[in-house]
């Protein structure tokens, strides 16, 4: 299997900066950029492509130097620094040390009149106009460019035919004709012939390769056959050279023609046929082409990432929960965001809201709490700055007592809420139907349209559905108890009071009555006389 890939997607990678040019020698590559940049960002530039600021460890290495800078002016960083502390003149490197950690060296080649004060500036570049002496600067300060250096494994020397003259294109980006070395991933190219080759574990393959690099090295269109292996094709009109495999050329007859290809035809031994463009696979007809779904494949993608088809191709992504971290997918903490209205409890790929004690997590509204009763009634929940500004759960109505507010369950049952049955629960009540009637609306009961009345008394095997109350009472009751029973002994009075005047007054009707009957009517009363007696 080829593996130049990663070499591939690395030139790709400093794209936004300018090469000046390239150097190869044995197993390493040297590249200069000409991007203003301070010298951390010019490090981090090298790391992207997977190396480091170039180090000079000898006159060879100094000479690649003029090399690379030999058309271009300005100052230059190399990867030499003076980490901490002041400079040391007994050594050879002064105190500096490599990017590569390292301040052991038998070569060096400071700029004459050499800065040894402490407060000298801690980073090295170089230039044409200083004769390519190692000159300190300020590492917060951007240079004209930098250098970079890339270590390669199994590297290729250049083709030998004397017939063909060769341009060679490295994976960092220059191009050269008579290069030392090449690393893996470099592509050489023939003339006249046409004929391409890459770089794969020190050996050169011939185009077509593998159609995820480069192409596969086609002129057009590259195309990966499951017993043929990768095969070049050509639009309409033109065919595949029959010599080099990968260019295309005019023909004056055109044999794909009569085929009406979706995508491209291809040369199949003596005769011709129609071929999808990757990602596509070709329909029954032989002509058509149809998107081939590659995430039916599991091995597309790394563990910890999701396959995701597009038309043509597919996309590894992270799935929802997760974030990509250096080329990673990793749980994203979501509780960073406290998005829970109590308590948040972190899951892999996602996360989940818990409540406080008396709460419990609103259904409705998953991040946020509601109080909650799971008995016939619990204490009020209450403010501790205020204790008159006290709250129940929806169901339960407040009540006051000398120990404090209480939360009493409401039987909404006593209220007929539903159609036919009705259960209470803490904090609500359950509507249920009699067979042969569906529930609708939560409360209402409608005969079932496939039901035959058989003549059975109607049980009370409910339907059922849990329903909020109709009216949740949050704040305390406006009667407490106390209340009510002075409410009932006064009522007890004014009716005892009642009872005493009507016994009253039917008394004294009586009395008034009975004097009434001792007095003489009127023409029989008797006179009195006085009565004289004789003395």
């Amino acid at each position: 299997m080829l593996l130049v890939v990663a070499l591939v997607f690395l030139s790709g990678a400093a794209a936004d900066v300018n090469r000046n040019d390239g150097h190869c020698i044995e197993d390493r590559c040297f590249t200069a950029f000409e991007a203003p940049n301070d010298f951390t960002t010019a490090q981090g530039v090298c790391e992207s492509l997977g190396g480091h600021l170039m180090t000079v460890r000898s006159s060879a290495a100094n000479e690649i130097i003029k090399i690379l800078l030999a058309t271009v002016t300005g100052n230059y960083w190399i990867g030499l620094r003076l980490p901490d502390g002041c400079p040391d003149d007994a050594t050879e490197l002064k105190g500096f040390q490599w990017v590569t950690n390292d301040r052991n060296g038998d070569f060096s080649a400071w700029e004459p009149g050499f800065d040894g004060g402490c407060s000298s500036p801690l980073c090295v570049s170089v230039s044409k106009g200083r004769d390519f002496k190692w000159t300190q600067g300020a590492c917060g300060e951007s240079a004209d460019g930098f250098l970079c250096e890339h270590s390669s494994r199994e590297t290729c020397t250049t083709l030998t035919d004397a017939a063909q003259s060769v341009t060679y294109r490295t994976p960092l980006g220059f191009v050269r004709e008579d290069p030392l070395s090449l690393p893996p991933g470099s592509v050489a190219v023939q003339r006249p012939s046409g004929s391409k080759y890459i770089c794969d574990s020190g050996q050169w393959l011939q185009g077509p390769w593998s159609c995820e690099v480069d192409n596969g090295g086609c002129e057009h269109t590259c195309t990966t056959h499951h017993k043929k292996g990768p095969s070049c094709s050509c639009p309409p009109g033109e065919v595949v050279n029959a010599s080099n495999k990968i260019t295309c050329q005019m023909v004056a007859d055109d044999p794909c023609a009569p085929l009406h290809c979706a995508h491209e035809c291809q040369h199949d031994g003596e005769s011709h046929a129609c071929a999808c463009k990757r990602g596509f696979q070709l329909g029954t007809d032989n002509r058509s082409c149809h998107d081939l779904n590659e995430c039916e494949d599991r091995r597309q993608c790394p563990p910890t990432f999701r396959c995701v088809n597009t038309v043509g191709g597919f996309e590894c992504v992270c799935d929802p929960g997760y974030k990509l971290t250096a080329s990673r997918c990793v749980d994203e903490d979501e509780c960073e965001s406290a998005p829970c209205e109590h308590t948040c409890v972190n899951t892999p790929g996602s996360y989940k809201c818990t409540c406080d004690p008396g709460y419990v997590v609103d259904p409705e509204s998953p991040s946020t709490c509601r109080l909650h009763c799971g008995a016939a009634e619990c204490p009020a929940e209450c403010d501790p700055n205020d204790d008159s500004q006290c709250n129940c759960p929806d169901g339960f109505i407040a009540e006051e007592r000398d120990e404090g507010v209480f939360c009493l369950d409401i039987d909404e049952c006593d209220s007929e809420q539903c159609d036919h049955g009705c259960k209470n629960t803490f904090g609500g009540y359950e509507c249920t139907c009699y067979p042969g009637f569906t529930l609708v609306k939560k409360y209402k009961c409608v005969r079932s349209e496939d039901h035959t009345d058989g003549g059975e008394s109607p049980a009370r095997t409910p339907t059922t559905t849990f329903l909020p109350p109709p009216e949740p009472t949050r704040g305390p009751s406006a009667v407490s108890v106390g209340g009510l029973v002075g409410i009932i002994l006064c009522t007890v009075f004014f009716v005892l009071l009642l009872v005493f005047l009507v016994h009253h007054i039917c008394n004294r009707g009586e009395k008034t009555e009975s004097a009434g009957e001792l007095k003489t009517p009127e023409g029989e009363s008797h006179g009195l006389e006085r009565v004289a007696t004789d003395k």
